[in-house]
């Protein structure tokens, strides 16, 4: 069993990967890989990590910082002027208060942006750097002609895409030691992949570790993710290249912290996290009509795994199977309010006790330890 480390607030869990990457008291690695549910603090995890490599004056401003980091608010930096006035020039704004963007007139992203982007969708961009603005355009076929459609609205796939091309282009100047980014020790990605579909999702995957793995980069990197795909093809392409990585479960535990876990390729299912939750339902007997919707769930995706028709067929052989089955069809098709719940009776509590574990016993279901 990986051992399991408790951490009072998210600041304590930042500076135990920055330790991991320094090699304080244990072996040094280029890189940590990241897995947590939504929810569980992985936007604030990555500001606590940068907000631990900067250093402040005795006025407040800020006088060095090491962190280049993608996340949710640098997608915000980003922002859409649809002309809704004409609706014909629409771009994408670049906030340039931001020190994200320190520098653009002299390095000349185009290119660098241009041989990423290139790599996932057919679109043509051009910056302009003086109004800090981007203009798309798109080769259509009209009449059996091509043509060229400027100042297109682009989808929001297309827009992740440009604006983690954009980050790209950056991470390849740091890596490559531009003067303008000599700055930057460390590396923190949290899940540029949202409202990417699959195929991208595992283009974004290798295209990062190639890069990451570049010879000759000196930049530890960080990669936060919820997305179970995205972290088995970075898990197994780190592996391929030998990099030198950790590879964590972030667990949020409530009011008790947070719980770091070792962890492997092992895809992470969320109905186990349901169920060990419904297991503390049932040990704390608050137990609510709404819990049998979330019961019934986990067996219809039980029932899809092993090609039944009905999830009835799941609970085959247990001790009143039919009774099991009326209940579940009656108290999960209930019109339950989750904002004024209802806890149910005695013996609808031990009747949802009797199906919990009926079911969990016949497929012997493992209850992860970080989850108590």
């Amino acid at each position: 069993m990986s051992e399991i480390t408790i951490f009072t607030d998210l600041a304590e869990v930042a500076q135990h990967l920055r330790k991991d990457l320094i090699g304080d008291n244990r072996k040094m690695k280029n890189l940590v890989l990241l897995f947590a549910h939504n929810g569980s603090g992985k936007t604030r995890l990555s500001m606590e990590f940068k907000q631990a490599g900067k250093k402040v004056d005795v006025d407040g401003n800020v006088t060095s910082r090491d962190t280049l980091y993608f996340n949710a608010f640098t997608e915000d930096l980003f922002f859409w002027n649809n002309d809704l006035e004409n609706d014909t020039n629409r771009v994408l704004k670049l906030n340039p208060d931001s020190v994200f963007f320190d520098g653009l007139h002299e390095l000349d992203l185009d290119v660098k942006i241009e041989s990423f982007f290139n790599n996932y969708v057919d679109l043509k961009f051009g910056i302009d750097y003086d109004t800090s603005t981007v203009a798309f355009s798109r080769s259509m076929i009209v009449d059996g002609n091509e043509q060229t459609v400027e100042n297109i609205k682009i989808s929001r796939g297309e827009e992740t895409l440009f604006i983690w091309c954009f980050f790209l282009a950056i991470c390849q100047l740091a890596i490559d030691k531009d003067p303008a980014y000599s700055w930057v020790k460390y590396i923190y990605i949290d899940d540029p992949i949202s409202s990417l579909d699959e195929n991208n999702a595992i283009a974004v995957a290798c295209d990062l570790c190639n890069l990451i793995t570049t010879e000759g980069n000196m930049i530890k990197t960080v990669i936060s993710t919820h997305h179970g795909l995205f972290f088995n093809v970075l898990w197994n392409e780190l592996g391929r290249k030998k990099l030198k990585n950790k590879r964590y479960f972030l667990h949020c535990k409530g009011a008790d912290g947070y719980a770091l876990q070792n962890t492997n390729d092992t895809p992470f299912f969320h109905h186990i996290a349901i169920l060990s939750e419904l297991k503390k339902v049932c040990e704390s007997n608050k137990i609510y009509t709404y819990h049998f919707n979330s019961l019934r769930s986990i067996l219809e995706k039980t029932a899809t795994f092993f090609g039944y028709d009905k999830i009835d067929k799941c609970i085959v052989g247990l001790e009143d199977e039919v009774l099991f089955e009326r209940a579940l069809q009656l108290f999960s098709h209930g019109k339950y309010s989750i904002f004024d719940p209802v806890e149910m009776g005695d013996d609808n509590k031990e009747l949802f006790k009797r199906i919990f574990t009926g079911f969990t016993e016949k497929y012997e279901f493992h209850f992860p330890e970080i989850f108590n």
